[in-house]
C-alpha cells in the first residue's frame, strides 16, 4: 500500500513538472493590459444598466435599456432600447450605438433623442439561434 502511494505521488509530481516544462515553451498569445481598478469599480454594471430608463436632453423618459449587445468581433457595443411599451406590452425595440449614450449623475441620457425619432428607427428582433 505504501509503495502504491509513493508511486502515485511520484507520478503526480512528474506530471506537474512536465506541465511546467511544456508551459515554458508556449508563447503568450493573450495581451494583458493594466487597468485602473478604482475607475472600473466605480463604473456601471451591465446588470444595473439593463432595465434602466433612458432620458433625452429635456429629461423626458424615451425608453428603457432592454439589453446590451456586442458584435461578433467584440468591437462594437450596442444598446437595445424598448420604446413605446406600457407595462411591457406593445411598443418595439430599436438599437442605438452604446457610445451615443451618456451617463450623467446616475442617469442614462440619449442626447438629441426623442420618442418620435426612436420610433422612426427600424424595429429590432433578436436573431434566432
Amino acid at each position: 500500500m505504501k509503495t502504491a502511494m509513493i508511486l502515485t505521488a511520484a507520478a503526480l509530481a512528474g506530471a506537474g513538472f512536465l506541465a511546467v516544462a511544456n508551459a515554458q515553451g508556449v508563447p503568450q498569445t493573450v495581451e494583458i493590459a493594466r487597468v485602473d481598478i478604482q475607475t472600473v469599480s466605480a463604473g456601471y454594471r451591465a446588470s444595473k444598466v439593463v432595465g434602466a430608463a433612458v432620458a433625452n436632453d429635456a429629461n423626458e423618459t424615451i425608453g428603457k435599456i432592454d439589453d446590451l449587445l456586442v458584435t461578433r468581433d467584440g468591437k462594437e457595443p450596442y444598446a437595445v432600447l424598448s420604446i413605446g411599451s406600457f407595462l411591457g406590452m406593445g411598443g418595439k425595440m430599436v438599437v442605438v450605438r452604446y457610445d451615443s449614450l451618456k451617463f450623467v449623475d446616475g442617469k442614462i441620457l440619449l442626447p438629441g433623442g426623442t420618442k418620435d425619432g426612436l420610433t422612426m428607427l427600424p424595429a429590432f428582433d433578436y436573431a434566432k439561434p
